[in-house]
């Protein structure tokens, strides 16, 4: 028998794919299955130690560019307002309709960065949804309705994110975490964009990236979260889905290295230039579609 999403208790949103689980500590990690459109992944919960649950969750994916999609909603609030981080133009359609079938109030869409490897969703979802706000840090140099800096905070219902600074990737990321507050979920989510992946990083070579200020950002903004934060990053390419600040500090390929070990690293990963990149790029400044073209 399945129960009902809101009746599961604690779950650790994705850190486990089935129903049932529960959240520890330490996690395993968990290979996603393989999918062809969505992963939508554990949903209810629990907000601090009271029994009241108004966080729901669900972690999306869109295949080309391996892109995670995040939704988030104070569900305990009547209008039950949601922020959607990272969307991705070609699943638009695909998360407002999940958004409806939820009786979610989208309010913001949210970018963690300038991505290179797909057109972000923010500006369609404003063409479809007019109330909307897209939001990015000022630092990025893209237009959006809202720009965040270091230590803001996006409320949607009594829930928050907190805006964390995470250069490096790009001169322009940051990272969504969940309040430090009673009546906020715990443990900590993290929604990292590409400057922590699981094992790994983003790449530092263009978009004003740095390796040695995205070593600095991942070790004072995101390894400094209590170690039960759960992490969640912008891409995954091995089919992994969520990690923690204890495991990665431990078993991240290059971010356990000293800081000239890391830069080595990153200085050496000769990847190709993204393919989508030039496309991408010029657009996400525009937040995809910033303005709704004028009706005729």
């Amino acid at each position: 028998m399945v129960l009902p999403l809101r009746l599961i208790p604690r779950l650790a949103s994705a850190a486990r794919l089935t129903p049932s689980a529960s959240c520890a500590p330490r996690l395993v990690l968990r290979r996603a299955p393989l999918l062809p459109v969505a992963l939508a992944m554990a949903s209810a919960y629990s907000a601090g130690s009271g029994a009241d649950r108004r966080l729901l969750f669900r972690q999306l994916f869109e295949k080309e560019s391996s892109t995670y999609t995040y939704l988030l909603a104070d569900v305990a609030d009547p209008d039950k307002p949601a922020v959607l981080i990272d969307p991705v133009d070609r699943t638009v359609d695909r998360d407002l309709n999940l958004i409806k079938e939820l009786g979610l109030k989208l309010v913001y869409a949210m970018n963690t960065h300038v991505h290179a490897d797909h057109v972000t969703g923010t500006g369609l979802i404003k063409t479809k949804l007019p109330g909307v706000k897209s939001v990015i840090s000022k630092a990025s140099g893209a237009k959006a309705d809202h720009f965040v800096d270091h230590g803001d905070k996006i409320h949607f219902g009594n829930l928050f994110l907190e805006v964390r600074a995470t250069p490096g990737h790009t001169s322009g990321c940051v990272t969504y975490v969940t309040g430090d507050a009673d009546g906020q979920p715990s443990p900590r989510m993290a929604f990292t964009g590409d400057a922590l992946i699981i094992r790994a990083c983003g790449r530092t070579d263009f978009q004003g990236g740095s390796s040695d200020l995205l070593y600095q950002s991942v070790h004072s903004q995101i390894f400094t979260l209590p170690k039960d934060t759960l992490l969640y990053p912008a891409h995954d390419y091995k089919g992994f889905t969520v990690s923690t600040v204890e495991e990665e500090v431990a078993y991240n390929a290059r971010l356990t290295k000293d800081k000239e070990t890391f830069k080595t690293i990153m200085s050496n990963l000769n990847l190709s230039y993204p393919k989508m990149m030039d496309v991408a790029v010029p657009a996400n400044l525009v937040c995809g579609i910033q303005d709704p073209p004028p009706k005729i």
